[in-house]
């Protein structure tokens, strides 16, 4: 389970003394406390990536903003940790992947217009679990049910 990967690395990077991973992992691990806590729910592996998932999106908005003040140091730690956070997400899926699971998607919630977006969107998300950006997903399909 990922959840117990997690908690394997985290010691595994204290003991060799890896803060930036350390700390990566730890607040991952902290994230999923608190859903949990929250939700009074024990998460499973989907739920886990989607937490990571959007971690990496949370780090790669605030490159945006690093790479336009120039803090280099700051670029190469967001990185480090995005690389961090990849290394326990699912392999992403290719453009063409991923457009092939959304017409499936498409085709299975019998959708025809813009009207049906969100069911084709749940469906997709369901699908795609993490491998995915919700972003890229909402982009196809609205392109193929404005076709």
């Amino acid at each position: 389970m990922l959840k117990e990967t997690l908690l394997q690395d985290f010691k595994e990077a204290m003991k060799e003394k890896n803060d930036l991973k350390k700390n990566t992992v730890m607040m991952v691990r902290a994230a999923i406390l608190q859903i949990e806590k929250d939700n009074q729910i024990e998460v499973d592996d989907t739920q886990i990536t989607e937490i990571i998932a959007k971690e990496v999106k949370k780090r790669k908005e605030s490159l945006i903003d690093y790479e336009k003040s120039g803090r280099e140091d700051l670029i190469s730690q967001i990185n480090e940790e995005i690389a961090i956070l990849k290394s326990y997400l699912p392999e992403e899926l290719s453009m063409e992947e991923l457009q092939k699971i959304i017409r499936e998607c498409v085709t299975e919630s019998g959708a025809e217009s813009m009207k049906d977006m969100g069911k084709v969107m749940k469906l997709a998300k369901e699908k795609t679990a993490g491998r995915a950006d919700n972003k890229t997903i909402n982009e196809i399909v609205k392109e193929l049910l404005s076709e």
